[in-house]
């Protein structure tokens, strides 16, 4: 939650660019793949395999997240989540963030100094060795957060979505369905005339405090994206718009049918297969390389009509989709 306005916490509208630059980087740590770091017109960033991965999310207020519900460092820490995982996916090691900052001018110092320390500690729990190397920093009426990750490869190919074979087991890494069931207690119990109030914790159970955690701040499996590619996987993404509509784009894009078994997707498969934000690694291998910290979910199966089969039938189930499902998210 935002902190308390006070003489000691300015406005960012009463300071400089450069002020509120100086608090963010005297908060940002270096990293191991950093040559050139903040302070230049660029970073410069070491690619010992020759090659760089990068991906870039974008997180708005409204649509992504909720001042009411998020503090400074949950925004930060999930920012540095959701791509640190998109590089995992591809079975490379994160290596550098790059993070924009749009900015209303009525926004205190301290919750984008927060921001900062969020940023950090993702890096240095999910990713060690990756840091926040530079970005941009602008006025905005809407808080908005993009953060481009990069990620080195390490001399091995990229894992992509297009490699499943049939015959390989589907399986995955990390939580399903926690986001959306942490989503479901904000709005259910942290709204009042459709407006987000702060999250008290103290109204919440042991299993809805965890649920909220995994929403505002996501911790995938990050180092597992490198695991599973050595281990020679065949296929991989990140689920961040819920397993279905993950899963289907998969099977798409290698051109086969995913069989998954409701009964490994835990107690609760509809919210597992609905839910988005989980940020778990789904990936396919041969049945005899899947490597320690992915657990099966089912199989991979010649083409058929429908892309994704639970149990052995079609579902109707598809997942967050911005485009239709922002009116009804942000109330």
């Amino acid at each position: 939650m935002p902190s308390r306005p006070d003489d000691d916490d300015p406005r960012l509208g009463d300071l400089s660019e450069g002020q509120i630059l100086s608090a963010i980087l005297a908060r940002t740590a270096s990293g191991s793949h950093t040559l050139l770091g903040p302070g230049d017109d660029a970073a410069v960033i070491a690619a010992p395999s020759g090659s760089v991965v990068a991906t870039t999310d974008t997180l708005v207020h409204g649509p992504d997240f909720r001042l009411a519900w998020s503090s400074g460092f949950d925004l930060g820490w999930k920012s540095a989540a959701v791509n640190l995982a998109d590089v995992a996916a591809m079975g490379a090691r994160p290596t550098a963030l790059l993070v924009a900052l749009a900015v209303p001018r009525d926004l205190r110092l301290s919750f984008v100094a927060d921001l900062a320390d969020g940023l950090r500690e993702a890096c240095r729990a999910l990713a060690p060795g990756c840091a926040v190397v530079g970005g941009d920093l602008t006025v905005s009426d809407v808080l908005t957060v993009a953060v481009t990750a990069l990620g080195d490869l390490e001399g091995r190919p990229p894992v992509t979505r297009a490699g499943a074979n049939v015959g390989d087991v589907v399986a995955v890494a990390g939580e399903l369905g926690h986001a959306a069931h942490g989503l479901a207690v904000l709005f259910g119990r942290f709204r009042e005339d459709d407006v987000p109030v702060p999250v008290d914790v103290r109204r919440l159970g042991s299993g809805e405090s965890a649920a909220v955690t995994a929403q505002l701040r996501p911790s995938p499996p990050i180092g597992l994206g490198a695991v599973a590619a050595v281990s020679g996987a065949t296929a991989m993404m990140d689920i961040s718009d819920g397993l279905a509509l993950d899963a289907r784009r998969l099977a798409a894009a290698s051109g086969v049918t995913l069989s998954l078994d409701a009964a490994s997707l835990g107690p609760h498969p509809e919210r597992a297969l609905a839910g988005g934000e989980d940020h778990a690694l789904l990936a396919t291998f041969p049945a005899a390389l899947l490597p320690p910290g992915f657990r099966v979910i089912g199989s991979v199966v010649a083409q058929g009509e429908e892309s994704l089969l639970v149990d052995g039938a079609a579902v109707d189930v598809t997942g967050w989709d911005p485009y239709r499902d922002w009116d009804s998210a942000s109330g």
